[in-house]
């Protein structure tokens, strides 16, 4: 990854203007040019003095690397090494702010900790700001911050996979197999998350969930398991949020110094994020919940619990590859039949081939289709939830999107 040579602040981190000049007189390339890369090249020409700046939206061997002296790679975008000519945002964004960032990762759960985590802070009265994957690209923000800001930054693989840099504070929340379109094993899906503490330093915090295989990191470490999780109130529904909300509590106490007390208070006002369990109404005396931001067989099962009177469940979407046993075991035990299943697209047909025999589990063509059969099967006073553990990607723009179908598929007539 690229080299900076530049002294330090006094907290450790760069300071902002070596960061600037990494890129004086430099000959860039972007490699990518969706809303990451946009903002790239933004950053680099209004605040930066590059000698030239290109974009590139190609395959890597369309790239003529002699041409340039960094190449910034947009996240999703597929290199298996590590070359020490490319950098990225996360990266650049670290090398200036780490000691002040607290990075938040894990297969499920980011979103929601990062958000409450975020809450949280700016409801005790610290000076915060929430970004990464939850948000605008991260050096949207780089003006934005002082010594005081405390930066919360979500982190997916993606982002982590190539950087050499860790957060001051880093969160692992869980680890499940996921992206094997993208990464083909495993083990090297586990071995970008795992960059969240890989270059961490004896005193810097990680905090690491349960089910997630313990990585060599040199921080202070804090295992958080479901059965420790404290008895308070939470306004989203369901075990794995009060979970992750655990970690909350961790990091603002330990790290950050704030009362126990002020940190449940700020848990009151927390009204949870869009298609992540989210309740959008009542028709004909059906509960629809938006779960789309679901993309795993564990986030459907962690949802079929969250949620009183729960009846059916929307599954499917795009077929990654991933090991789907855990959810067909699942329908499959008698006491879990008390569910509908109504499958869809292309993992659902694989989920539908090994339960088709059980008079609980349906196949449809595709979520409108499912919407209106959910309708149709659902008792009144009971609840529908859209929650695929599949990706979206194929069938719609992103998981976002698919929840707004949803929606529109309901059609007039939902009554908060």
């Amino acid at each position: 990854m690229v080299a900076v040579n530049a002294k330090e602040s006094g907290n450790g981190n760069i300071i902002m203007n070596d960061i600037r000049n990494l890129f004086a007189n430099k000959r860039v390339l972007i490699w990518g040019f969706g809303r990451e890369g946009q903002s790239t090249k933004h950053f680099l020409t209004r605040l930066c003095t590059p000698a030239s700046v290109e974009v590139f939206e190609g395959k890597r061997e369309g790239i003529e690397e002699d041409k340039y002296d960094l190449i910034i790679k947009s996240p999703g975008i597929v290199m298996e090494e590590d070359d020490p000519k490319y950098t990225s945002q996360t990266e650049i964004f670290l090398k200036a702010f780490r000691d002040q960032t607290v990075g938040i990762t894990g297969t499920k759960g980011k979103s929601t900790t990062s958000s409450l985590l975020y809450h949280v802070l700016k409801s005790c009265g610290k000076k915060a700001i929430l970004l990464g994957n939850i948000g605008e690209p991260c050096l949207d923000y780089y003006e934005e911050i002082d010594e005081e800001t405390i930066i919360v930054f979500e982190m997916s693989c993606h982002q982590l996979a190539h950087v050499d840099v860790s957060p001051r504070v880093a969160v692992f929340l869980s680890f499940f197999e996921e992206h094997l379109d993208y990464y083909k094993t495993v083990d090297k899906y586990y071995a970008a998350k795992s960059h969240v503490t890989t270059y961490q330093g004896e005193e810097d915090y990680f905090f690491i969930g349960e089910n997630v295989p313990m990585p060599e990191t040199k921080a202070k470490t804090r295992l958080i398991t479901r059965e420790e999780v404290e008895d308070f109130e939470l306004t989203v529904p369901g075990e794995h949020n009060r979970f992750n909300a655990q970690f909350v509590i961790e990091i603002a106490t330990k790290v950050y110094g704030l009362e126990r007390e002020e940190v449940l208070r700020a848990f009151a006002s927390f009204k949870g994020l869009p298609h992540r369990l989210e309740y959008i109404g009542t028709k004909n005396g059906i509960r629809y919940y938006d779960d789309s931001i679901s993309t795993i067989p564990s986030a459907t099962i962690e949802a079929l619990h969250a949620i009183e009177e729960a009846h059916t469940v929307i599954l499917g979407g795009m077929d990654r590859g991933i090991d789907y046993t855990l959810l067909i075991d699942f329908i499959k035990k008698p006491e879990n039949q008390i569910y509908d299943y109504i499958l869809a697209y292309d993992s659902g047909r694989r989920i539908y081939e090994s339960v088709s025999e059980l008079s609980c589990t349906h196949y449809v063509d595709d979520l409108k289709k499912a919407t209106e059969l959910a309708g149709e099967i659902t008792p009144k006073g009971k609840a529908c939830l859209l929650s695929p553990a599949s990706a979206s990607y194929g069938y719609f723009k992103n998981f976002e999107q698919r929840g707004e179908m949803f929606k529109e598929y309901i059609g007039e007539g939902l009554a908060l």
